[in-house]
């Protein structure tokens, strides 16, 4: 009874790992790039790994020669990825030749399905290098020998610079900056990657369960949260290594139950089978006057006591 007992909460506890989701119909593997650490799934795909049923329009990634994972934007051209959060539906890009900065100035998303995280306005002003800007962030890649290039976030601070210094305006942008980018101070280092968002197809609550979206038939026409087979097979697996255990355990326990019950009913079958009733006796060996003897039901009982110990053989 109590190895039914353990088998069948085993069964229970196997259909509680199992993945709550359908499994997709489409062989639609998670996809990697060169060293990327992140995988690549819908809406994304790979081109040339991926079929494009999985993956949606405007979500196509190339992987390059140097194992360079590549976003185009139509009317921007290629981007590095750097990483993809499917939760918060978020994408980090940057220039692949190293001047973020430059890709900024003349950044269109228009033709793509991607759109800047909370945007901000900056002037940018030309400052010559013989002027002492050692107190505010310049933009490297965007500066040369003989001008510094600063990024301003305060527009009345740029026109107060470009009056009292030498410093000239050059022009000004609305560029992405996430929060998490957001400097602070009056200058900043325009330089880094491009975090860019997209609301459609809206896959966060199904990436946040553990899921990935797809396509439900080849039509296109709708999608749905598939599970994650390889969380699944972790957690059959989990499941299986507690079966692994716990089974020999439960068989080790009722087999070494068994025994003790076993040597514990012999025993005292074999105290029955010696306790008969008989009438004193007494076995005496004469020595002059002096008789000397063991009573008989001693003698009986230190018989039975070796009889009957754990471990010794009972003879019928």
């Amino acid at each position: 009874m109590d190895d039914l007992k353990v088998l069948l909460y085993l069964l229970v506890l196997l259909h509680v790992l199992s993945p709550s989701l359908a499994a997709s119909p489409y062989n639609c593997p998670v996809s990697f790039c060169g060293s990327t650490a992140y995988s690549i799934q819908f809406p994304f795909r790979v081109v040339g790994q991926q079929h494009d049923m999985c993956g949606y329009p405007g979500f196509n990634l190339r992987c390059d020669n140097q194992g360079k994972l590549l976003l185009n934007l139509p009317n921007s051209g290629d981007f590095s990825v750097r990483a993809i959060d499917y939760r918060s539906q978020v994408i980090q890009v940057y220039d692949p030749s190293g001047c973020s900065a430059a890709r900024r100035l003349t950044l269109d998303l228009s033709g793509s399905p991607f759109w800047g995280t909370p945007s901000k306005n900056y002037t940018l002003l030309s400052c010559p290098v013989e002027d002492d800007m050692s107190n505010h962030t310049s933009v490297g890649c965007i500066s040369n020998s003989t001008h510094s290039t600063l990024a301003i976030s305060s527009e009345r601070f740029a026109m107060t610079m470009a009056n009292q210094t030498a410093c000239r305006i050059i022009g000004s942008i609305t560029t992405p900056i996430a929060w998490w980018q957001d400097q602070g101070g009056l200058t900043s280092n325009l330089d880094i990657d491009l975090a860019l968002t997209w609301d459609g197809p809206n896959c966060r609550e199904c990436a946040t369960r553990g899921g990935i979206c797809g396509y439900t038939n080849t039509t296109k026409q709708d999608i749905t949260c598939f599970d994650n087979t390889k969380k699944g097979n972790k957690h059959h697996i989990i499941a299986l290594v507690i079966i692994a255990i716990a089974l020999p355990a439960t068989a080790a326990s009722i087999a070494l139950a068994f025994y003790i019950c076993r040597d514990r009913r012999r025993v005292a079958t074999c105290v029955a089978r010696n306790t008969t009733p008989s009438a004193p006796d007494t076995t005496t060996v004469s020595n002059g006057d002096t008789v000397i003897g063991l009573d008989q039901s001693t003698i009986k009982s230190d018989q039975k006591n070796k009889i009957c110990s754990p471990g010794a053989r009972v003879m019928n």
